[in-house]
């Protein structure tokens, strides 16, 4: 089996990706049995200043600094459950010492095998107006939804204040609620969930929409890589397709 590395950048999500990967695991391989599973994480506050100036290269190069202490623990390939992360990590730039799957190629990919033709996403600022979501959904003929700018506004707010600290609240989740709500009324098929947190607030039982996990799909092809049912990939960073 492949070793896993985790490429952490925010805990709450890493934290949720590797817990799911190794259920997954045991729910297959048996009790307490996983593959071999590393994760690194290199303090978000470091990084926070530069996602404000948009200084991506800088993020990507502490990224790229946390995948070298992965492959040196053994690991054969990396996920980082951070969706964000990824608008840095696709720069062009040296390759990264081990090859990833890429979290929004994983949700895109199952949009596609569910045949939703318009999908919301839900997820930071630096995410919802990026490119990201365009891109990944996009190439496979599949539309995507964000809110408004005032709901953008609140669903970054709640992650930074509170999903990223651990904190979980009923009146936050009624704030996802009435977002995804009105993702429904503009059309919207689905809702990816792509602030990995965000599944430890709104889960599929009280979304209005389906709901498209990041972090459970991702910990999912993870865990089908590992064991082999999933080509190793081959992306190390840059372009997706380069």
């Amino acid at each position: 089996m492949r070793h896993l590395g985790i490429l952490a950048h925010s805990t709450e999500g890493a934290a949720l990706c590797f817990r799911a990967f190794c259920q997954e695991a045991s729910a297959e391989l048996g009790a307490y049995d996983h593959p071999d599973v590393t994760l690194d994480c290199i303090s978000m506050a470091r990084s926070m200043p530069a996602w404000d100036a948009g200084e991506h290269h800088t993020i990507r190069a502490t990224l790229a600094g946390s995948v070298a202490r992965l492959a040196r623990a053994g690991a054969d390939y990396f996920v980082c459950p951070d969706n964000t992360a990824h608008m840095a990590l696709e720069l062009p730039g040296a390759e990264l010492p081990l090859p990833g799957l890429h979290i929004a190629e994983v949700v895109a990919e199952r949009a596609a095998r569910d045949g939703y033709g318009r999908v919301g996403v839900l997820g930071t600022a630096y995410t919802m107006d990026g490119p990201l979501y365009r891109n990944a959904l996009g190439s496979r003929g599949i539309a995507a939804g964000v809110p408004d700018e005032d709901d953008r506004r609140t669903v970054h707010r709640i992650i930074f204040d509170e999903l990223v600290n651990g904190v979980f609240t009923e009146p936050s989740r009624r704030e996802y609620i009435r977002v995804i709500e009105r993702l429904a009324a503009r059309g919207c098929a689905a809702v990816a969930l792509v602030c990995t947190e965000i599944p430890l607030l709104v889960s599929p039982e009280v979304s209005p929409l389906p709901t498209l996990d990041s972090t459970r799909l991702l910990a999912h092809a993870a865990f089908e890589t590992a064991v082999g049912r999933r080509a190793a990939p081959r992306w190390r960073g840059g372009p997706v397709g380069s």
